[in-house]
């Protein structure tokens, strides 16, 4: 069992639910990331999500977009995300840690390589995000063989011989995509987001995780109603970072609580 596996397990015991918070390593410096990434842990995440910077996130809204251009613009690459993922995972043993990438970073390192190296800093799943499960077949191997689940997203237009496919190789969650488009806090929802959730409930046995949008408390509480096992919140953080100055540490927290407690709560 993976660290997915076992925090999942331990949820659904306790009845509980999974916030995991994401945010992009190295935004908006290395130190201010480490902090972030401890507050989101005293806050309460379940797991984490966290993005290598890229220069064309195609599936990123615009906050995400910007706090991408910023960390590469500070020179901040790969070997500094994987180095900071390290200090991340000496801050908790066994929170699971998922990576979101696009797959040229994957490339350009090589799948054999780039899964070996984000297993030695202690990752457990990386999603990678322009990656379609017809495709995918090499890389979910190469990912497999080092020990990481492979992370894959489901969408309002996955039809049910993708969601096959994706059940074939996934492993630890489901990224559900709550509307199409891009990510950013504006809580609009595709109106088939509880058929697409019981969609995939029956055809992949897995967690389900909900994000896009997922940036308040009635909203995360919203999608645990409509059948999710969690939510992934990650413009509202970067914004929330952006806005509360020097006082990030402590808003990023009372934000993580908030989120967590608004999922756990028991249903009307």
């Amino acid at each position: 069992m993976n660290r997915y596996d076992v925090r999942f397990a331990g949820l659904r015991e306790a009845n509980r639910k999974a916030f995991i918070p994401f945010t992009v390593l190295g935004f908006p410096d290395r130190a201010r990331c480490l902090t972030s990434i401890e507050r989101m842990l005293a806050g309460g995440a379940a797991a984490l999500e966290l993005g290598i910077a890229f220069s064309d996130p195609i599936a990123d809204g615009p906050v995400i977009q910007q706090a991408t251009h910023d960390v590469l613009a500070a020179g901040f690459g790969v070997r500094d995300a994987l180095a900071l993922v390290a200090d991340a995972r000496r801050r908790d043993a066994n929170i699971p840690i998922g990576l979101l990438v696009y797959h040229n970073v994957v490339a350009a390192r090589g799948a054999e390589t780039f899964f070996a190296e984000a297993k030695a800093v202690g990752v457990d799943g990386v999603l990678v995000a322009d990656l379609p499960p017809e495709v995918a077949t090499e890389t979910a191997a190469a990912a497999k063989a080092a020990g990481i689940a492979p992370i894959f997203m489901v969408s309002p237009l996955t039809d049910a011989e993708r969601l096959r496919r994706i059940g074939e190789v996934a492993e630890g969650f489901l990224y559900v995509v709550s509307r199409l488009g891009i990510t950013g806090s504006e809580t609009n929802f595709d109106n088939q987001l509880q058929s697409v959730l019981a969609r995939a409930r029956a055809a992949v046995n897995l967690p389900l995780c909900v994000g896009f949008g997922v940036s308040t408390p009635d909203a995360a509480r919203r999608m645990i109603e409509l059948g999710a096992d969690g939510v992934v919140t990650g413009s509202r953080i970067i914004e929330i970072i952006q806005a509360a100055g020097d006082d990030f540490p402590a808003a990023v927290q009372q934000f993580c609580e908030t989120m967590r407690q608004a999922i756990d709560a028991p249903t009307p």
